[in-house]
């Protein structure tokens, strides 16, 4: 049970690129935003830079513990610190929601463990946002993370999404590192079925955001999305 004496773990959704923070951000969330002293981030300048966004009062005083996938048990438990002395913290990730496809799902179950509160403040999620625009089943979905990078095993689990797709009428989501779009792309035009549908959604949220929906004979049929060294959320149903 959470005690009165703890500190609040906050999760704060940052923006998905370059745009104005009042447009995907509600005030509440500056408000917690600056109320903070304490933040867990990945990447030390773009906290910085989204704390100057939200007007934060001194930047310089702001104490920052940053994380990866190989961030140790040990070294999670130490951030987790103030928390245990009362003070708040706020999480975040590089872009959108923390916990989601980043190394602060770790923190968040540590939270958990020690009896701290953790509050997800309202913010944008490229995946959520993606599986709201495709049309897709939106009762039976799933976000597999990644696919692999090797040619054959990239092709073999293309296949068995989209077998997923029909056999349990689930819609399947994947992002991939900006720089390999093209290559993810073109393996899913070759190994989908024709009839199959997918999902490109690039720079969600930002002035460039472009959502489409084809099945794979038009994809074909026309020149590849504008995705090179954007984040896009792919997405495959029937």
């Amino acid at each position: 049970m959470t005690t009165q004496s703890t500190g609040i773990l906050y999760l704060l959704p940052v923006s998905l690129g370059e745009c104005d923070l009042t447009r995907v951000l509600p005030k509440y969330n500056f408000e917690i935003i600056n109320s903070l002293s304490y933040f867990i981030a990945e990447n030390a300048k773009d906290c910085r830079a989204f704390l100057k966004q939200c007007s934060y009062p001194e930047i310089s005083r702001a104490e920052l513990s940053l994380i990866n996938q190989h961030s140790n048990k040990d070294e999670l438990l130490s951030y987790l610190q103030p928390l245990l002395k009362g003070e708040n913290i706020g999480l975040m990730s590089d872009a959108g929601c923390p916990g989601i496809a980043d190394p602060g799902a770790d923190v968040i179950k540590l939270a958990h463990q020690k009896g701290i509160k953790v509050v997800p403040l309202v913010g944008p999620s490229s995946i959520v946002l993606s599986i709201m625009a495709s049309g897709f089943n939106g009762q039976n979905f799933a976000f597999v993370g990644y696919l692999p990078i090797e040619k054959i095993e990239k092709a073999k689990r293309i296949k068995e999404l989209e077998q997923l797709c029909v056999k349990n009428k689930q819609a399947q989501f994947f992002i991939e590192t900006p720089y390999r779009n093209g290559s993810v792309f073109e393996e899913l035009l070759k190994t989908l079925q024709p009839t199959t549908q997918l999902l490109v959604a690039t720079h969600i949220t930002l002035d460039d955001e472009s959502i489409e929906v084809k099945p794979i004979s038009a994809w074909k049929k026309i020149s590849p999305p504008n995705f090179s060294k954007k984040p896009t959320v792919f997405g495959i149903y029937f």
